[in-house]
């Protein structure tokens, strides 16, 4: 069945089309709120949060866009919003908990997870950032305006969680002797 027949569906209160919009779209909002906010059971919450918004509000949803567009838009604003109102996360600045890595590049599924215990590391700002732009393809116009900054300032976030990432799944060099822990892809 076509996205807008299951969409007009779901406005005139079919619980049918709900969960197979639900079954379309949930992996892939958990997995944005789960890279924005760094935690899992959080990311659960907050998935949740963002599906029971997305069909309190259906009926706003104008077709503009597609569906999956809209819900993720809507996932990512729960996100940012549920951060802003709670400064309480530490920010993890070293990189001591992220395993040593010594693996060929293709093995996917370790360099998923060196990945996300790396951005896992970054300060919010940065992470919001990078996953916004890099991850979610947003502009710096779209994220200055959703998290209330200059473009400039989400382009210098961009690029310090780019170095701070590169920094972290780096190999450390041989004046470090090792000691800090760090990934390397």
């Amino acid at each position: 069945m076509e996205e807008r027949e299951l969409v007009a569906r779901a406005k005139a209160g079919d619980r049918e089309a709900m969960g197979e919009l639900y079954e379309a779209h949930a992996r892939r909002v958990y997995t944005v709120v789960r890279r924005l906010v760094g935690d899992e059971h959080l990311a659960e919450d907050l998935s949740h949060e963002a599906w029971v918004r997305a069909f309190e509000k259906l009926h706003l949803f104008r077709g503009d866009s597609a569906f999956g567009t809209w819900i993720y838009r809507l996932a990512t604003n729960v996100a940012l919003n549920r951060l802003r109102r709670s400064s309480k996360r530490d920010t993890v600045e070293s990189s001591a908990n992220l395993p040593r890595i010594v693996k060929a590049p293709d093995d996917a599924v370790v360099n998923q997870r060196v990945l996300s215990l790396a951005l896992d590391q970054l300060p919010p700002g940065y992470r919001r950032v990078l996953v916004l732009h890099d991850v979610e393809g947003w502009t710096h116009e779209e994220i200055a305006q959703q998290l209330n900054c200059s473009a400039g300032t989400s382009k210098s976030q961009l690029h310090k969680a780019r170095a701070r990432m590169r920094k972290l799944i780096s190999p450390p060099t041989s004046e470090e002797g090792g000691a800090r822990g760090e990934a390397r892809l």
